[in-house]
């Protein structure tokens, strides 16, 4: 029998679970990706199990009829394109236009702007390798009507330094890692809502560089998501250097997850895409998704140094001859204190979310529909 590859310690998540402590302030997951009305419930099982009263995320807008009936008020939607849609001008254009404004219909307050260096790919198919930069007229527009509602930012900027030395080493095409952080500084200054830069803002390998981004934009936070990344190079800190970056930033550095879930997850895995065929059971489903909480909150409460239960392709990418796709990264935990791992968990979820205006009317002008 395959090894499952989010639980390689052949783990009952379940059981597990028990051996946390209980927390009086919950956990705010400030980063996922639900769609799927089946494979929610198996979300909100693992949320419940671990603690996770709330979840931000970025829920298609087709899928939100499927996604809130099962999560209710625990669901927070962030606003995204249409990564679905063929012709990525107009997704990433006057689709996404309107899209902002469906997700403000229902609710949303904070817009995401992806711009992983992997986009440089869709922009090439059109002929113009900046269209889609961060700071690029195309993606100021949206920023501009998202700014106009009221609502606050999220950003994905750069990839990990593995990428970087492997499927983005042409530096001619992708830049360098360092580039991607210009157009971003520019639109800390020109757009002066709170803003999440994702997954510890690209680039949790150096916090010192982080510390730097945070000292120049005090509108900026950051969330701690994308579990196998962060299982794998905050583990490679020292715990001391851990807790006084957080310490430093205490209350603009958020608990996330980046869990992806969808119901071609209770599908057999045949002809499906890379990020579908994570899962082809409702069982394989709940370890996919409870494996990130139980993998996060022994990184971030405990003193756990073993393996990782969570296959990280990763590693192979740099040592194929030392590594396969299946291998894992050694899970170091930093135990945070209780004071830290309260604001961690919640409190910086709060706070940014009372920095959010109140919600603005749509604009009398617009008369595009989502």
């Amino acid at each position: 029998m395959p090894r499952n590859p989010s639980n390689l310690l052949d783990l009952d998540y379940r059981a597990e679970a028990s051996r946390f402590v209980p927390l009086p302030h919950g956990i705010v997951d400030a980063h996922a990706h639900v769609n799927g009305g089946r494979a929610a419930e198996l979300l909100r099982e693992a949320m419940d199990l671990y603690g996770v009263r709330e979840i931000w995320s970025m829920t298609a807008l087709e899928q939100v009829p499927f996604v809130r009936p099962v999560l209710g008020d625990r669901l927070r939607l962030i606003a995204m394109p249409d990564f679905t849609d063929k012709d990525r001008r107009h997704a990433h254009g006057d689709g996404f236009l309107a899209r902002i404004e469906g997700y403000h219909r229902e609710g949303a307050r904070l817009c995401k702007f992806w711009a992983a260096p992997r986009i440089t790919d869709f922009a090439l198919e059109l002929g113009d390798p900046g269209m889609f930069r961060l700071d690029a007229p195309i993606r100021v527009r949206a920023m501009e009507l998202a700014a106009s509602l009221g609502m606050a930012f999220m950003t994905h900027v750069a990839d990990p330094d593995t990428w970087f030395a492997t499927r983005y080493r042409d530096a001619a095409v992708y830049g360098t890692k360092a580039s991607h952080y210009l157009p971003l500084e520019r639109l800390l200054d020109r757009f002066g809502v709170p803003w999440i830069a994702a997954h510890l803002g690209g680039w949790p390998e150096d916090l010192g560089f982080l510390a730097g981004l945070l000292d120049r934009h005090p509108n900026l936070h950051l969330d701690a998501s994308a579990t196998k990344w962060m299982v794998r190079e905050v583990s490679r800190h020292e715990r001391q250097a851990v807790l006084d970056f957080l310490h430093r930033f205490q209350g603009r550095i958020l608990f996330g997850s980046d869990i992806v879930t969808t119901d071609d997850h209770l599908q057999p895995a045949e002809g499906k895409s890379e990020m579908a065929a994570k899962a082809s059971a409702p069982e394989d489903a709940f370890d996919l998704y409870a494996s990130r909480y139980w993998a996060l909150r022994m990184l971030w409460e405990t003193d756990h140094d073993g393996p990782s239960p969570i296959a990280d392709p990763d590693l192979a990418m740099l040592e194929p001859g030392r590594f396969s796709p299946m291998d894992a990264p050694r899970l170091r935990g930093k135990r945070l204190p209780a004071e830290l791992l309260r604001s961690f968990y919640a409190g910086a979820a709060e706070a940014f979310a009372s920095r959010i205006p109140a919600r603005a009317a749509m604009p009398e002008s617009s008369s595009r529909k989502a």
